[in-house]
């Protein structure tokens, strides 16, 4: 989707200041002898492909006047040129996953990213066999994106299918972030499950827990909140303060900042104090 150029003293007015105004340039400022720069330099041309922006390679040994301009004191520093100005991006080695991060922040999608909105359209319309088949096949085209692995974990989850969703979030690094702690909730709404297949409700704790594991599963994160914040006030012995727990595991699936969990958080701290 988008181009690779290599931009020298001369070329840097018409590849970079002058191009910007038609579309974001993303430019490195490298040196061959720079070990990080050669550890980049792979990330964001394979980023190229999938966003729409011009990447502009400066090899600062050969261009010393534009790092002087520039100011560029240490390399890799990657600047991003918008309508005829250039601003700082970052200096060093990024993960790719913060690189998209600045890539969103410019309003540019990916490739990945229409895939996913298709998914949601696919979502909306109920139809649960094409959505297994689009999850198959994204799979196989991105098998290594935490945000896809996610997604389909809890959809095989939702269909009951715990061993194809249970390796879904092997693959996922518990300590990456968001989607590490995401991961670890999804695990937990596997007890959900299980509470669904074994329990019979026979007190209205039971039947209070029973409605919230439905409901999480079903995915309508406000009802399961409300049933289980319900048993944090009515009853903290039961499953040894089993509301409160399922409330964490939803604000750990949810993320810090989904309104929902800043929501019921506030509403949980009222409840036990």
């Amino acid at each position: 989707m988008g181009a690779i150029v290599e931009v020298t003293s001369p070329t840097f007015e018409e590849e970079v200041l002058a191009r910007s105004y038609q579309t974001p340039v993303v430019v490195d400022f490298f040196a061959q002898w720079c070990g990080p720069c050669k550890m980049l330099k792979p990330v964001l041309e394979k980023l190229t492909t999938e966003y729409d922006f011009v990447l502009a390679a400066v090899d600062i040994d050969q261009n010393p006047e534009l790092a002087r301009i520039y100011q560029v004191e240490g390399v890799p520093d990657v600047r991003v040129a918008l309508q005829g100005q250039l601003y700082n991006g970052f200096v060093g080695m990024l993960e790719e996953p913060q690189i998209r991060t600045l890539l969103e922040q410019l309003n540019l999608s990916s490739a990945f990213d229409e895939a996913m909105a298709q998914l949601e359209t696919i979502r909306a319309s109920g139809d649960r066999q094409q959505l297994g088949a689009q999850y198959t096949t994204l799979l196989a085209q991105y098998p290594d994106r935490p945000a896809l692995l996610l997604e389909a974990a809890q959809f095989y989850l939702k269909q009951g299918e715990l061993t194809t969703a249970t390796s879904l979030l092997d693959q996922i690094d518990p300590l990456q972030r968001p989607h590490g702690a995401q991961a670890t909730a999804v695990r937990s709404l596997m007890d959900f499950h299980q509470t669904i297949a074994e329990l019979t409700p026979t007190t209205p704790a039971d039947q209070q827990y029973l409605a919230g594991a439905q409901a999480a599963i079903a995915e309508e994160y406000e009802t399961a909140l409300e049933q289980f914040l319900a048993l944090v006030q009515s009853d903290r012995k039961y499953r040894n303060d089993g509301g409160r727990k399922a409330l964490l595991t939803l604000f750990g699936l949810l993320g810090d900042e989904h309104p929902l969990t800043q929501t019921y958080r506030k509403r949980l701290m009222q409840a036990l104090y």
